[in-house]
């Protein structure tokens, strides 16, 4: 197994190029979200974040996962990385995947209420071709869905989505 030694500011973080949970470790980002930190996004966007999607994050922060494909009724997607969340992105070289910098940059196209205080959609993960993976919270501020976001086919206050799964877990399970 080969070492890997990164700096990112003062720190300097091992790692270890394999696998770790279905992710490639070497494209994990460091450092790794704390529960504070999650608890600090999940007010902002007034959500809550699954579980399960939560245990991933503190593990594999905006990693690539080795089954990146997944299919949904006749269309065959692939993901390139998860989005991360970091502290401060803007002192991070891998920031442009925090959730904060894509959702900022999307906004008004992943929302279809002008009024909505908080997250519609979450964009979670790009996908090849510039769309991304969301958790869907229109229908439940508690339990989202998962959905694709299409760039190609949604404006403002009009985000065009296509249903995956009812939940983070049952998305995980698609991908092969």
């Amino acid at each position: 197994m080969l070492n890997i030694h990164i700096s990112i500011g003062n720190e300097r973080i091992l790692q270890r190029r394999s696998t770790f949970n279905g992710n490639k470790k070497d494209s994990i980002i460091y450092p790794l979200p704390s529960d504070n930190l999650l608890a600090e996004k999940e007010a902002f966007w007034r959500v809550k974040l699954p579980p399960d999607y939560k245990q991933m994050i503190k593990r594999n922060n905006g990693a690539s996962p080795e089954a990146k494909a997944f299919k949904v009724k006749s269309h065959s997607y692939v993901l390139i990385r998860f989005l991360c969340i970091l502290e401060a992105p803007e002192n991070n070289e891998a920031g442009t995947f925090d959730i904060d910098v894509t959702w900022t940059q999307l906004e008004d196209r992943l929302t279809d209420d002008g009024d909505l205080l908080g997250v519609a959609l979450l964009p979670i993960a790009t996908l090849f071709a510039g769309d991304f993976v969301c958790l869907d919270y229109r229908n439940s501020r508690d339990n989202p869905s998962v959905c694709v976001w299409d760039h190609e086919n949604s404006a403002e206050l009009e985000p065009n989505t296509y249903p995956v799964a009812d939940t983070f877990k049952e998305f995980l399970a698609m991908l092969h």
